[in-house]
């Protein structure tokens, strides 16, 4: 009941903020770039080892990936190219992000750890793996949009992850960000090989109907 409600009001800001932009008749591609451009932050405070600030301003970078899609469709500004650049911003910002967390892994602080590193860097391929598979599968197969951790719930998970980082709190509930990348490196290949599934089982029950009209 109460995530109801919170889900419906925050549907309900979030048609209001499109209203207000709609009004304002921007162009969405540049809402798109503005995303990139605060993900870029948020990648910079990640490399400082600001994580709980850059949790916030990733929260405020993804009401902006929130935004276009739905400024373009009640504007009447969809396009091709606007869909195509604003996933492929989406990509570029994701790995930005998991660069920013890699660099700060890599410094020579009291934090440098060559595990962090490498696990945030098998983070960062396996979410392109995710994002590839899907698309070059859905030339093979109507849809392959199955797993569990596909970029909106990856992009909360490392959000909850960041606001968890307190290094002064001895608290057993927070700095949770090494349980954060381990559990994002884990997922992504498990999402990856249920996409590898999906699309072998798809395509093979497409032969297989295929074979049975020409028989």
């Amino acid at each position: 009941m109460l995530g109801g409600y919170i889900g419906e009001a925050s549907q309900r800001i979030l048609d209001a903020i499109v209203r207000l932009l709609a009004r304002l008749d921007p162009n969405p591609n540049l809402l798109s770039v503005i995303g990139l451009g605060i993900n870029i932050l948020a990648a910079v405070l990640y490399g400082y080892g600001q994580f709980f600030c850059a949790g916030l301003v990733m929260i405020f970078a993804n009401i902006f990936d929130l935004l276009d899609g739905r400024v373009a469709r009640l504007t009447g500004r969809v396009t091709k190219f606007g869909a195509f650049l604003d996933s492929s911003l989406d990509r570029l910002s994701d790995m930005l992000v998991f660069l920013g967390i890699i660099i700060f892994y890599s410094r020579d602080t009291e934090y440098h750890s060559t595990l962090y590193a490498a696990l945030t860097g098998a983070a960062l391929i396996g979410s392109v793996m995710v994002s590839y598979t899907a698309a070059r599968a859905e030339s093979l197969i109507p849809k392959c949009d199955v797993g569990f951790l596909r970029r909106p719930e990856r992009v909360v998970l490392l959000i909850i992850g960041s606001l968890t980082v307190w290094p002064e709190s001895s608290s057993p509930f927070l700095n949770k960000m090494p349980a954060t990348i381990w559990l994002m490196t884990v997922l992504s290949y498990w999402t990856f090989a249920q996409r590898l599934f999906h699309t072998w089982r798809q395509i093979r029950e497409i032969e297989s109907r295929g074979t049975a009209s020409v028989s």
